[in-house]
């Protein structure tokens, strides 16, 4: 690509927008590229928040994106006007925010800072792609339309991932989308993976273990291989636990079963999902509780996980730092069912190779990787407490039947790279 300019990435969510931006000319070159611009509009629904950051992790912007007069006159209450931290807006900030007022302000912004850089081309992180949509694609009308009709399988996810390429085709139409999907890396899984023990029609119709986190796991199969210095990685499992956490089984690169099925609650108990749930007890809720279809939802998707297990947070970091008993049991199931699937993926490759920890509570919870990787004694894995407290990329002794890392996902730059690879088809067939 020998164009300069940059590359927008999109991330949309229900309440936040978050973003980055890469030098397009550079953005396949360097795994490790540090975007020019990232940040996040956050509270979309009730108290919003910009917040920018540069290359070298400098502040830029840090604010609610709404006008002071606006933001005046729209409250009148005594919230608390302490301040924020990082990404979190006063509490009278003005409240309701669209997520076109957010792409709005976003862009403007981006417009203010582009200096001689324009914006050439735009990826957005898309949840499901479905059974047809294998890799990144351009967004047009017949592709938008395909990620539509995907709604009913990811409705708490897939509008929103949709909105920004909605609003950008109607005020920016000369720029160029890309969507990219967590389904896809998953495609390679063998069909008695992907099969629910459904009627046939079903599956015809499309209801099959998917599987998400996709990008997140093709980049730590790239970084494993330049660690090792060799494409061909063997029996890998990468743990990606965070707020939404799940653990994929690749041979060699590709996957071949993963935790997360027909959708995103399936597999671990998660900041406020589930995890997997026995559907007698769906049944159960809809029709002894007398609770509605809505009710329900909610509860598997905002009040269960480590928030419900608890009754005090879904944030892992509070449950570890609580002397509640109910914040250790909670963390001891998480962690449970983190050993017995892991086993589960164990069995499935035939013998483990490496294990790879990953996002927020991958990267950062050491006593959790400690707990975990002590369930696999039996297995020959020696983690090394010195290298784990210090979240080492090696975290496992030399003896070790298998390798422990500590890996930083990226898959910002997975949608970087994604976008740049069908923009340069498109120009350049």
């Amino acid at each position: 690509m020998s164009a300069s300019g940059d590359l927008l990435v999109l991330n949309s969510g229900s309440s936040s927008l978050k973003f980055a931006v890469y030098a397009l000319e550079e953005a396949l070159q360097h795994p490790d590229l540090k975007p020019r611009f990232r940040g996040r509009l956050t509270g979309l629904d009730e108290a919003p928040w910009f917040h920018v950051q540069g290359e070298d992790g400098h502040v830029l912007e840090d604010r609610s994106p709404v006008p002071a007069a606006e933001h005046n006159a729209g409250n009148d209450d005594d919230g608390d006007d302490s301040g924020s931290t990082e990404g979190t807006g006063p509490a009278n900030a003005a409240a309701g925010f669209s997520q076109a007022e957010a792409l709005s302000v976003l862009m403007d912004w981006l417009d203010d800072h582009a200096g001689d850089r324009p914006l050439r081309a735009a990826g957005h992180r898309v949840v499901h792609g479905g059974r047809h949509l294998r890799e990144a694609v351009a967004v047009n009308a017949d592709t938008l339309a395909q990620m539509e009709a995907l709604i009913p399988l990811a409705p708490l996810h897939q509008p929103h991932n949709l909105a920004p390429m909605r609003t950008l085709a109607e005020t920016r139409p000369d720029l160029f989308q890309v969507a990219c999907f967590d389904t896809a890396f998953h495609h390679t899984q063998p069909e008695v993976e992907r099969r629910l023990a459904l009627p046939r029609a079903l599956f015809d119709e499309g209801m099959m273990r998917y599987g998400f986190h996709g990008l997140s796991y093709e980049y730590i199969q790239g970084a494993l291989a330049r660690e090792l210095g060799r494409s061909e990685t063997g029996r890998v499992i990468v743990a990606h636990l965070g707020s939404g956490a799940s653990l994929a089984a690749l041979r060699d690169g590709r996957s071949v079963a993963t935790t997360m099925g027909f959708t995103a609650l399936d597999g671990l108990p998660m900041s406020t999902r589930t995890g997997s749930l026995d559907p007698g007890a769906v049944l159960y809720l809809l029709q002894a509780k007398g609770m509605s279809a809505a009710q329900v939802s909610t509860m598997l998707y905002e009040e269960s996980g480590l928030l419900g297990l608890s009754g005090i947070s879904g944030d892992i970091q509070a449950l570890l730092d609580s002397a509640d008993p109910a914040a250790d049991e909670a963390v001891a199931v998480f962690v449970y069912r983190t050993i017995r699937e892991i086993g589960a993926l164990v069995a499935v490759l035939g013998g483990l190779d490496h294990l790879v920890f990953t996002a927020g509570i991958g990267e950062h919870a050491h006593s959790v990787r400690a707990r975990v990787c002590a369930g696999f004694d039996w297995l020959g894995l020696a983690l090394d407490p010195e290298a784990n407290a210090k979240h080492a990329t090696l975290a496992s002794r030399p003896e070790s039947t298998a390798s422990v890392w500590i890996l930083p996902t990226n898959e910002e730059w997975m949608i970087a790279r994604h976008t740049l690879a069908v923009l340069e088809t498109a120009t350049h067939g």
